[in-house]
């Protein structure tokens, strides 16, 4: 007996996507999709929207109406979804959907060796710091969905190791890892435009983002202003938005213009910006944030896209990913006096930041959309595999029973 295959030798894929793709940042499906189909797979991309098919930056949609109302929204959007995908199961060999979705596609699991293969996906990890009612009942929730999911679905995949061994995924069930990525051509302009910092110019860092209390920008603004007290130069630009802001604004007016608070600006700007400064600024969590440490680190990806040597913290998210690289100038801990001991090094190494940015885009090629959706086509298409192996072992048993 032959193995079972797709049809047309082409895997087939239903992606349900939580996101709304014209409100947030939608890099990981749309490109990731985008990939995906370059290496010949189908995709049905599904998300949240006005109802039928619809395209962004280029890649095919379908939106499935979801209600503005919280948790009606979200039971509304996910009967009808149940409505799209149940009359349309022969036409795909997978789903693969995220933790928000589980309990909603764990029925499929019991339509059938013929049905879709269930795959859940995780890219972050719960918030377990959160004290309101609301985030408790989400967390609970979340944490019944990877119970159920460790008994029900086929395969999972995650962002990164660590976050596959923090939220308990069964190794049996563990597919694949397929980290962020970023697609480098996007960020050409970001290289060709950069004039780096001759002696008498001061070198610009930029950081675009949220303004999060646990990113700790204050404490870079205050590194910052006390490295060009002590007679460096640098000028810190951050674009974003976030409850931060306010403290960030109230301090920038005591440096003089070396720290600038600026808004947040479309993802499709971001690669002029960063051709305007020479050192990117990674979110900067403390080494000790597990929430942090399980995610992967798309900004990082970027700044090596666009060529430039960056300032960080020593979370593992970021060890894991360039713990030994030149370009990299580590503070030891997201404080003031440690911020500041990271920008005297990029201050003595300031002649040879050209030389370090052209390192860091060296190594961006392992970090693209291109690599990670490779990663996640392989997982499945191994899946798949077990699965058809699985159907003819037990075939060749029930035949061998029956003689």
């Amino acid at each position: 007996m032959k193995e079972q295959q797709p049809t047309n030798g082409r895997l087939r894929l239903a992606w349900v996507s939580p996101i709304t793709p014209w409100k947030l940042d939608t890099v990981t499906w749309l490109d990731t999709t985008r990939e995906l189909r370059q290496l010949g797979m189908d995709v049905t991309l599904l998300a949240a929207g006005p109802p039928g098919p619809s395209a962004y930056r280029g890649i095919e949609v379908f939106n499935i109406e979801r209600p503005e109302t919280y948790l009606i929204g979200r039971v509304l959007f996910h009967l009808r979804l149940l409505g799209y995908l149940l009359p349309r199961l022969s036409r795909f060999d997978f789903i693969l959907f995220h933790p928000i979705s589980a309990i909603w596609l764990f029925p499929i699991r019991f339509l059938g060796r013929k049905r879709p293969l269930l795959v859940m996906d995780s890219r972050d990890l719960l918030d377990t710091s959160a004290t309101t009612l609301k985030a408790r009942l989400r967390n609970g929730f979340e944490r019944f969905n990877y119970w159920l999911a460790g008994h029900l679905v086929d395969g999972q995949t995650a962002i990164t190791p660590r976050l596959a061994r923090l939220v308990g995924i069964p190794e049996h069930q563990l597919w694949g890892i397929w980290p962020s990525g970023v697609k480098p051509e996007t960020f050409a302009e970001s290289r060709g435009s950069r004039r780096w910092p001759k002696a008498e110019q001061p070198v610009r860092l930029i950081y675009a983002g949220i303004f999060l209390e646990q990113r700790n920008l204050l404490p870079l603004a205050k590194a910052v202003k006390q490295a060009n007290e002590e007679g460096m130069s640098f000028e810190l630009s951050l674009f974003g938005e976030g409850p931060l802001r306010p403290a960030l604004e109230n301090f920038a007016r005591e440096t003089g213009g070396s720290v600038r608070i600026e808004a947040a600006v479309p993802y499709e700007q971001i690669p002029g910006k960063l051709g305007e400064a020479h050192i990117g600024v990674t979110s900067l969590p403390d080494n000790d944030d597990i929430k942090y440490e399980a995610s992967s680190p798309l900004k990082m990806f970027e700044y090596m896209a666009a060529g430039m040597p960056m300032v960080s913290t020593k979370n593992h998210c970021h060890v894991d990913v360039a713990g030994h690289k030149r370009y990299m100038f580590w503070a030891a801990m997201p404080e003031e006096e440690q911020l500041l001991s990271a920008l005297r090094e990029v201050w003595a190494a300031r002649e040879q930041l050209p030389e370090l940015g052209r390192e860091a885009y060296r190594d961006v090629n392992e970090w693209t959309w291109a690599a990670s959706a490779r990663k996640l086509y392989l997982a499945l298409e191994g899946g798949l595999r077990r699965r058809s192996a699985g159907t003819v072992t037990a075939t060749l048993a029930a035949g061998k029973t029956n003689r």
